[in-house]
């Protein structure tokens, strides 16, 4: 008996019913050998965190656009977050730890420089719109190892696809990142608006605190034990009616008080017309694309696509860079 083999065992004799074993995934498109250590999730979570994309995360705005001061969260540390939290209240049900880490690592694989807000503005400049789940799932199946993919299992992809409110995972593991998603950043969030004086804690509407907490920590072990408590020997993952009314409540008061804030906002203009133009650019000379961005349009992809492709991965200072490079005039150092 290999390794893997005995602890997809142990998962079967110690998980919950509801777990989704690694024994029993659905596999990959691409059929493999097995590996004799790692169960198919493990593997798949490795694969991602050793991927460029999962790097590219560390410069890449999660709210604040290119904030000055070390302790504002990146898309990485978002990530991390995500992945802490939903190991947390996985590993209290005796679900998939494997599994829902791997998930939470690949979310946001597809996101895009400068935030939403450059999801934003790809969504309407491209025709075929743009959307960073389905860009993060592109990412792991085409895009990654110059144009193999990451061939990971059915279960980590569909979790990756459906983590935004309104669609649902297939597996009780990809609901609670689906969850812990929307958590960390309400956490987060508020925790950088706060440090960067837009908020205060007493701005939080009473009746928030009065069931979330009156702390960003307080809220956060609220939402992780709520969730906890009322998920706990059910095949689902829900939140009490109280706490769920709660955090409908939260995310308004956060767009209005920090997402549509002139404040946190302020570049969003200056990052527009920068994506636009790159955008305008690659359109005309795709020339300039990565060799293997080139390799898919000669096999039939869409030029749009694939530009978008190549924005999105950006990190926020390479797209300065190229914008500066394309269309910022250079001093002249002739003798």
């Amino acid at each position: 008996m290999t390794i893997r083999e005995r602890i997809e065992l142990e998962e079967k004799e110690y998980l919950s019913p509801y777990a989704t074993l690694s024994m029993n995934s659905k596999g990959r498109e691409r059929e493999e050998e097995q590996c004799d250590i790692r169960p198919v999730f493990q593997r798949d979570r490795d694969r991602i965190l050793h991927s460029k994309s999962f790097r590219r995360l560390k410069d890449k705005t999660q709210v604040f656009l290119l904030p000055e001061g070390d302790h504002y969260r990146t898309r990485m540390t978002h990530t991390l977050e995500v992945s802490q939290n939903a190991r947390t209240i996985a590993k209290a049900l005796r679900l998939n730890e494997d599994l829902v880490e791997a998930i939470a690592l690949g979310h946001d694989l597809g996101h895009t420089p400068f935030g939403h807000s450059g999801e934003r503005i790809l969504n309407e400049i491209c025709p075929y719109g743009f959307k960073h789940n389905e860009q993060s799932v592109r990412t792991v199946e085409i895009l990654e190892k110059d144009g193999q993919g990451l061939n990971l299992t059915f279960e980590v992809r569909d979790g990756i696809l459906n983590h935004q409110t309104s669609r649902m995972p297939a597996t009780l593991e990809g609901k609670i990142v689906r969850l812990s998603d929307k958590i960390a950043y309400f956490h987060h969030d508020m925790d950088d608006a706060i440090r960067g004086g837009i908020l205060t804690e007493d701005d939080v509407p009473s009746d928030i605190r009065k069931v979330l907490g009156d702390t960003t920590g307080e809220r956060l072990d609220k939402f992780i034990h709520d969730i906890v408590t009322n998920s706990l020997g059910k095949n689902d993952i829900i939140m009490s009616p109280e706490v769920a009314d709660a955090m409908v409540k939260m995310k308004e008061f956060m767009y209005e008080s920090v997402y549509k804030n002139p404040v946190a906002k302020r570049e969003e203009g200056r990052a527009k017309l920068l994506i636009s133009n790159l955008y305008d650019y690659y359109l005309v000379h795709t020339e300039c694309l990565p060799k293997e961005l080139i390799n898919l349009i000669e096999k039939g992809e869409h030029e749009e696509r694939v530009v978008c492709d190549h924005i999105a991965a950006m990190t926020d200072r390479f797209a300065i860079a190229k914008f500066e490079e394309i269309y910022i005039p250079r001093v002249w150092n002739g003798c």
